[in-house]
């Protein structure tokens, strides 16, 4: 497949330690999936191959190499690949990363992912706990039927919005303003940053 001459540019502009790397880096994706294509997004070389493959990425004292699909790469010799990251992090010299043959051959198991449809796992993420509902939020909220109940039905996280909103203020005055403003617009089963919703 033809390089970008955009691709060409980056690695051109990097500064001196990075421009072996970027160039190894190209020439072991370009081995692993001749089919490759070249592209730019989010300012960096990325090569892609029925969806994203890898990418790179030069900074001013380390490089980063990133498998989309890393953390399902197993292949021998990966030992240094942030598994949680697919991501080969730091590196400052060809020397931080494993021999050609084996990138090649990591690149070569990435593009049969993607052409299995194989999708990459998403990271778990914990609920953040749910704040305590302020005594004088929940008093305002008891006093007003149709304000309880849609609170109550809310999303967490839109509960969250109005406690987090009404503890922010830093005066009292503030703070009942908000209080009743926030009771008006929950009766109304409005979340508290309805406005900028679509």
């Amino acid at each position: 497949m033809p390089k970008d001459a955009r691709i060409d540019a980056y690695v051109a502009k990097s500064a001196d330690f990075a421009r072996p790397i970027l160039e190894f880096v190209r020439a072991a994706v370009h081995a692993g999936c001749p089919e490759v294509v070249e592209t730019i997004k989010w300012g960096h070389p990325t090569f892609e191959h029925q969806g994203p493959l890898c990418g790179m990425a030069a900074f001013k004292q380390h490089c980063r190499i990133g498998f989309s699909k890393g953390a399902l790469l197993n292949d021998g010799g990966l030992e240094k690949l942030d598994a949680n990251l697919g991501a080969y992090m730091h590196v400052t010299s060809v020397k931080d990363l494993p021999s050609r043959a084996v990138l090649s051959r990591t690149v070569r198991q990435a593009a049969a992912l993607n052409e299995q449809g194989v999708r990459a796992p998403r990271p778990q993420r914990t609920p953040r706990p749910e704040p305590a509902v302020p005594d004088d939020l929940m008093a305002a909220l008891k006093k007003n039927r149709d304000a309880l109940v849609a609170f109550e039905e809310f999303a967490p996280s839109h509960r969250r919005e109005y406690i987090e909103w009404i503890t922010g203020a830093k005066r009292e005055e503030t703070r009942q303003k908000r209080l009743q403003t926030a009771i008006a617009q929950i009766a109304e089963g409005k979340p508290q940053n309805w406005k900028y919703m679509k």
